[in-house]
């Protein structure tokens, strides 16, 4: 394998939970050497999150934890000690990059912020993820991706047009445009700092990210001061246009047909000749004013399907159309299995556990994840000898002061 293209970059990790975990899962999968900073009296709230191998709890049993930790190295500082704080500041002038998400102030308390770590390390990125930036009237409000996903009108878009906001079943601001912003971020800073050996820092508000995800809604409003409403599974426009029973228990199939053409190709498939001669679905704007009866009349047609044989046929006759896939469909799917995003690495306590791997593919400078998550402070005798250069007999004594905790 070629040298992987981030090999030469160090980041000192004080990021926890979600977002900041997976944005330097990033740059560990390529190569970084990135050194998780935990403590074992406050532990990062992935640690202790189910799903749990084997339904076993433990701090190093979290299955969510470990996809969003692959190929990291974790020291445990107790940064309420001065010793600890100081050893913090040894690694940060081994490092390339310091990365926190805490709220603006947390990382201040211990003496990190940027000032203080700019005054030792001139050069220094330091990406800052807090939800509301470093300033401002709201800058000390404390947020998840939750709390971002309502306070953008992510949770507002989601759900039915009579009940109330759902949300999105997960915390997409952790996911998707948050990591990717910062991760994009980083990457130019340290390009900037290649070329002109000057760092700086890299203030990410995570609620602005996550609007990029309400663009539609943004420009509804600005435009012309629509506020969209509730939509469901339905299309604002189209129909049919939506999620449909299949045979068997809990299979389903989302399907949409967008014009005169595929509406006609979805009854051939569906032997559903009757419905063309109904005068209520003759136009496309007819079958949207009766969309309601339309996805009965579908639903009953469709359960008597398979819904992989349904999805191939319905591709075949070019209508838009994809199998509701459940978690043990994903991680059986040929076409990621082809790609090999499923990565199987061997983890101290859990045994053989399956990561996602990067899913962008690089041609000269393949990567995946080449170590599992890290036990809690699994890496502290190491950081500190090899990178450090304590001798035993140092790291022993802060260990018995509860500095290396």
């Amino acid at each position: 394998m070629s040298r992987l293209p981030l090999s030469n970059v160090r980041i000192a990790d004080f990021t926890w939970l979600g977002a900041g975990s997976f944005t330097t899962k990033i740059f560990a999968d390529y190569g970084a050497d990135v050194i998780k900073i935990e403590s074992g009296q406050r532990l990062d709230a992935l640690r202790k999150s189910p799903p749990y191998k084997d339904r076993i709890e433990g701090v190093n049993r979290s299955g969510y934890f470990a996809d969003r930790n692959s190929s990291k190295r974790s020291i445990t500082l107790n940064l309420k000690t001065e010793e600890g704080r100081a050893l913090a500041r040894r690694i940060i002038m081994e490092s390339d990059v310091v990365a926190n998400n805490f709220s603006p102030g947390v990382m201040e308390k211990f003496d990190l912020g940027y000032d203080a770590v700019r005054a030792i390390k001139p050069d220094i990125v330091y990406l800052s993820m807090s939800m509301q930036g470093q300033g401002g009237p709201e800058a000390h409000y404390l947020g998840y991706g939750l709390t971002m996903g309502a306070l953008t009108g992510l949770h507002n878009s989601a759900g039915l047009p009579d009940r109330e906001p759902t949300g999105t079943g997960t915390n997409y601001p952790d996911h998707i445009p948050n990591p990717t912003h910062a991760a994009f971020a980083v990457l130019a800073a340290l390009r900037h700092r290649r070329r002109t050996g000057q760092g700086q820092h890299i203030d990410l508000a995570q609620i602005e990210p996550t609007i990029c995800l309400l663009g539609p809604s943004v420009v509804a409003y600005t435009a012309n001061r629509d506020t969209p409403v509730r939509v469901g599974n339905q299309h604002a426009a189209y129909a049919p246009y939506g999620v449909f029973p299949c045979r068997g228990e809990d299979r389903w199939i989302a399907l949409g047909a967008r014009t005169d053409e595929q509406w006609h190709a979805l009854l051939d498939a569906l032997q559903g000749a009757q419905l063309a001669q109904d005068a209520r679905f003759a136009s496309a704007p007819s079958r949207w004013a009766h969309r309601a009866e339309l996805n009965n009349e579908l639903a009953a047609l469709t359960r008597g399907f398979d819904r992989d044989g349904l999805m191939k046929s319905l591709h075949e006759i070019g209508v838009p159309a994809g199998a509701v896939n459940d978690a043990g469909d994903v991680l059986a799917d040929p076409q990621l299995a082809h790609r090999q995003h499923w990565v199987r690495l061997e983890h101290p306590e859990m045994g053989m556990t399956t990561y996602s791997a990067l899913p962008m593919r690089l041609s000269r400078t393949p990567s995946e994840p080449r170590l599992p998550a890290p036990m809690l402070g699994q890496h502290t005798e190491q950081i500190c000898r090899d990178l450090l250069g304590m001798p035993d007999m140092e790291i022993n004594d802060l260990r018995q002061k509860g500095v290396l905790a």
